[in-house]
């Protein structure tokens, strides 16, 4: 295919002429790259997705940018105008068109004797649920012209920040008896690697809710900006909420400073979560317990997908991160599951996208009501219901209540290990209740994007996209 309307410095530089054509896999993402218009519309709920013209596996023949692309879609009548929308994307149309031939290594022996080109400042989009953030991001991200980016759930990108951290201290040779060993920190070596491997970093649902991650993002996040990584990030928070009421929050403070300093603040809240407008349905997805013969015909949808599966009805054992986590009954790519099963074990983002990778469609029977006495199931839950939506995994619910009533904010303390933590921590309970951890306060925030993404989920064009089965007959 010829390459036309290429600036004489792009054709010196192989990476940027890869940038023409969309990239189809990543070394590290969290869902895959978006493959056709229909996808990128999905993502931004702006209106009923539609197959546009021109659409391959790659990327259109059209649109040369993000604005363009964008623009195509709202004339077809894809996408609704939203200003919001068109104004962020105007912003990141022109970074798309400031990153055209930007690298943070080397490109050449000669490149050492000249001065290091300074970043473009990355961008973090805030706003609430729903209102085409990812979207956004996600076109963006197909148009910029290298092969050294990733694109990746904030979840993810921290579990494998944690495994690299753990893989070099480990490499680290050990200690002889009765020495002093230097105290080694790997977070700079850490974010030496991803640099090398990514000038530019988009994260989808930036949040921070674990100790663990908000005391090393400083140093991490600084690291990589000195580095030159471009980061644009969603988030449902403005940078000075995040972490909100945390565990020793003031370690965690600095951070902002160092976000806001590499990374123009954006709102895009038109008020619209186009998630919820009105849809076609898949059919019924979302279940009462109080439903008569519920669970038959639960039994009866999991068979007659089973029926199409080249396997029998078995447990299975899931491999993650040298632990064995068992599901009692599967077949396939289809896993049936109880809450139980999957928010009262100690489980987390690592399994659930263990299950997102193996499994199509969950199964997930009996959610309780979610006091604050379950908020630790509610947090799972939370994380569950995002590594499914990343991964396009279709879901089947049975709950003792309807969806927007799932989560409720009591107000009640009376949980005995919430009560042994405050002891622990020498906090009297009057300190402890403005405390995100013992408050509810961020699982509230977080379900409000759970509540808009099984709303999705329960759509006929996320089923079909689901359907793995579909894709591996193509």
């Amino acid at each position: 295919m010829a390459v036309c309307n290429i600036p004489l410095s792009l054709k010196m530089s192989p990476s940027a002429l890869l940038g023409f054509r969309l990239v189809l896999t990543e070394k590290y993402s969290s869902r895959k790259l978006l493959t056709s218009l229909t996808e990128v519309c999905r993502r931004g709920h702006s209106g009923e997705a539609q197959q546009a013209p021109g659409v391959s596996g790659g990327r259109p023949a059209g649109p040369r940018g993000p604005l363009e692309h964008y623009n195509g879609l709202i004339g077809d009548g894809s996408l609704r105008e939203d200003e919001h929308q068109r104004a962020v994307m105007q912003t990141l149309d022109q970074l798309h068109k400031t990153l055209r031939g930007y690298s943070n290594t080397p490109m050449s022996f000669f490149s050492k004797f000249f001065p290091k080109p300074k970043a473009p400042t990355g961008y973090y989009i805030y706003g609430d649920v729903g209102t085409g953030k990812t979207m956004v991001m996600d076109m963006f991200y197909s148009y910029v012209e290298t092969e050294h980016k990733k694109r990746v759930h904030f979840h993810g990108f921290m579990l494998d920040v944690h495994k690299r951290i753990h893989r070099l201290k480990q490499s680290m040779p050990k200690r002889k008896a009765g020495k002093m060993a230097k105290s080694y920190d790997p977070i700079a070596p850490v974010a030496e690697e991803i640099s090398e491997e990514a000038c530019v970093l988009c994260f989808d649902e930036f949040q921070v809710t674990d100790i663990a991650d908000a005391m090393i993002l400083k140093q991490l996040f600084e690291n990589l900006f000195l580095k030159g990584v471009v980061v644009v990030a969603t988030s449902n928070r403005p940078p000075e909420d995040l972490y909100k009421n945390g565990l020793q929050r003031v370690n965690f403070v600095p951070f902002i400073a160092v976000l806001q300093k590499y990374c123009q603040t954006l709102r895009l809240d038109s008020g619209i979560d186009y998630r919820r407008r009105n849809r076609p349905s898949a059919g019924k997805l979302y279940f009462l317990s109080s439903e008569p013969d519920v669970e038959a015909t639960l039994d009866k949808m999991f068979d007659e997908l089973a029926f199409k599966q080249n396997d029998i009805t078995r447990p299975r054992t899931l491999n993650v991160n040298n632990r064995k986590v068992r599901l009692n009954k599967a077949c396939g790519t289809i896993a049936d599951c109880t809450f139980e099963e999957l928010c009262d074990r100690p489980l987390g983002a690592s399994d659930y996208l263990e299950m997102s990778r193996l499994f199509d469609t969950v199964f997930i029977r009996h959610i309780p009501l979610l006091t604050l006495n379950k908020k630790t199931q509610a947090r799972r839950l939370i994380t569950l219901v995002d590594a499914l939506y990343d991964h396009k995994v279709r879901v089947v619910i049975v709950a003792d209540h309807p969806l927007d009533d799932i989560f409720v904010h009591n107000g009640e303390h009376g949980h005995d290990e919430s009560h042994i933590l405050m002891d622990d921590l020498g906090l009297k309970r009057d300190e402890a209740s403005s405390l995100s951890i013992f408050s509810g306060e961020e699982e509230m925030f977080a379900f409000q994007r759970t509540v808009s993404r099984l709303t999705e989920m329960q759509t006929a064009e996320y089923w079909s996209e689901g359907d793995r089965s579909a894709k591996s007959k193509v």
